[in-house]
């Protein structure tokens, strides 16, 4: 009973591992698409944005590390 079980498991992984292996690439133009041109502000914000973001984060890990080195470095005296 368990053998055909297995062996129709075997038979499925099978069938898809030969499915995904012989289906064409996707490309990248069709899982994301180019912005239009009216869309073109709403980038340039989205991308002024990412770049304030990253700025923010390194400010504040650095501030982070900064304040444990001094947690862990000061002399108690």
């Amino acid at each position: 009973m368990w053998n055909s079980y297995l062996a129709l498991l075997m038979m499925a992984s099978l069938m898809r591992l030969d499915y995904e292996l012989n289906r064409p690439p996707e490309t990248r133009a069709d899982t994301f698409p180019l912005p239009q041109p009216g869309n073109l502000s709403h980038a340039l914000r989205q991308k002024v944005w990412s770049e304030k973001a990253v700025q923010r984060y390194a400010a504040a890990q650095d501030r982070k590390w900064r304040r444990w080195n001094e947690a862990m470095f000061e002399r108690s005296g």
